[in-house]
């Protein structure tokens, strides 16, 4: 009898152990933003190939090791800039987060500082070993990844154009290595920045009274709403504007024509959701923009699948 009941013990244990490792596990996945990073890469590499690499082969792209090796650093480096911006973000989170840092509550705040030093090393040490202009280029991204968890995500307008920078910042560097420089990469590049400044301001909306309480002077809580939904709102009409040029002026074809076309309707559906001006609406045009980015990435993927067959 006190056999068996030892074993149940050893048992219920056992699977405590498990869920509390598997707690950690995913707690440092959701602390890290894993899977932004993972969304993040598989954007670069569309990008990379289809976009900024006109004229290399398949072959030669997937054993161009420096290639990769950029990625690979990039991706370190948006672990690492989640990680601090968690830090920082804590208490903020405690409150709009409640169960991610719930579930982040399973690591100690110091296991995460550990591994955004460890993350932040092997990034630079990679990219030392590819070139030192390679090195640089990090260095100047992991530290506005930090100044702007320290700093900027608290100053009004600085922080929204930051934060879109930062995220475009690596495209950037892929643009400059491939020496891709054209009109219609340009407008590309202004569309999803509006895209991407659109969506961090629609977000700031949600989060208005949580800003307000910790410091954070965002575009929401320091112009009110009327004037919030006007910035939105012409936000919206340049990237219809700008949609329009790249249709119309780049002789841009296939998918990615249809999606910019598409996306004129979009930005209509959002403006419409804007003009309501409730919690709800905002929710809405916040998921319907992040996905018609998911749906650019897939647009240019298949895009660019056509043009290399």
């Amino acid at each position: 009898m006190n056999s068996e009941k030892e074993t149940f013990q050893s048992k219920n244990y056992v699977s405590k152990s498990l869920l509390h490792r598997f707690s950690q596990f995913v707690g440092f996945l959701l602390g890290a933003r894993f899977f932004v990073a993972a969304l993040l890469t598989f954007a670069l590499y569309v990008s990379t190939f289809f976009l900024f690499n006109q004229d290399e082969s398949f072959r030669k792209f997937v054993f161009d090791f420096k290639v990769h090796g950029i990625i690979f650093c990039t991706v370190l480096t948006i672990l690492a800039g989640g990680i601090i911006n968690q830090f920082y973000d804590l208490e903020k989170d405690h409150v709009v987060k409640p169960f991610r840092t719930r579930v982040q509550s399973f690591i100690k705040q110091k296991y995460f500082l550990y591994a955004y030093l460890a993350l932040s090393a092997i990034s630079l040490g990679v990219a030392w070993m590819i070139s030192h202009n390679v090195f640089v280029f990090f260095v100047v991204y992991q530290f506005f990844m930090w100044f702007y968890s320290h700093k900027l995500s608290r100053m009004l307008i600085v922080n929204n154009l930051t934060f879109v920078s930062l995220t475009l910042y690596p495209f950037f560097g892929m643009m400059v290595y491939y020496e891709t420089f054209s009109k219609k990469v340009f407008l590309m590049a202004v569309f999803l920045f509006l895209i991407l400044l659109c969506i961090d301001i629609v977000k700031d909306t949600l989060t208005r009274s949580v800003d307000k309480t910790f410091g954070y002077t965002t575009i929401p809580n320091y112009f009110k709403s009327r004037n919030t939904k006007l910035i939105l709102t012409s936000l919206l009409m340049v990237t219809m504007a700008v949609s329009m040029k790249l249709i119309t002026k780049t002789g841009i074809t296939g998918f990615m024509a249809y999606y910019f076309a598409g996306g004129l309707f979009i930005m209509i559906l959002c403006i419409y959701l804007l003009i309501n001006d409730s919690r709800r609406s905002n929710f809405f045009t916040l998921n319907i923009l992040r996905f018609w980015v998911f749906v650019g990435i897939i647009a240019m993927l298949l895009n660019g699948i056509e043009h290399k067959l």
